[in-house]
């Protein structure tokens, strides 16, 4: 499986969302420079260290461009879930920064190291995407399917 990560502008049940990726959606992995490389300083990466909302869609809408995994909004909602609260990742540009939330628990920074409480209860709200989900299980979906002969 892969580890999947949604993007937005905003928190809460009214955040805009911007795409989604289906694979290294960990911070070092979003912070990589291409999909399929190594892991990335998450100090230098444009998505969580931008600065206004217009700088985060801007990498994020890069990010998507550049990747086979990537969902944008016109294409639907990936996942056979809901909301990001079972998304491994989300990030949202809020409040002049980037935030992260793993499976739907408390927002950290992402440019600091993971709190080691993020085992928690989920506690974020997300929006709910079941109006504009169209469950993708080929290449956008982060499913490795193998098959014994």
């Amino acid at each position: 499986m892969g580890t999947r990560a949604d993007f937005y502008i905003g928190r809460g049940e009214k955040a805009e969302w911007l795409g989604s990726v289906a694979w290294d959606g960990y911070p070092t992995g979003i912070a990589g420079h291409r999909h399929g490389t190594a892991a990335g300083d998450v100090k230098k990466s444009p998505i969580l260290t931008a600065k206004t909302p217009r700088a985060f869609r801007k990498a994020v809408a890069n990010e998507l461009a550049s990747r086979d995994d990537a969902t944008t909004p016109d294409m639907g909602w990936p996942w056979p879930w809901t909301t990001s609260a079972t998304t491994d990742y989300a990030y949202a540009f809020d409040k002049g920064q980037v935030w992260a939330s793993g499976f739907g628990r408390a927002w950290f920074n992402p440019l600091r190291k993971e709190p080691d409480d993020h085992r928690g209860n989920k506690t974020v709200v997300f929006p709910d995407m079941s109006t504009v989900q169209n469950v993708d299980l080929g290449g956008r979906s982060g499913l490795i399917i193998v098959q014994a002969k």
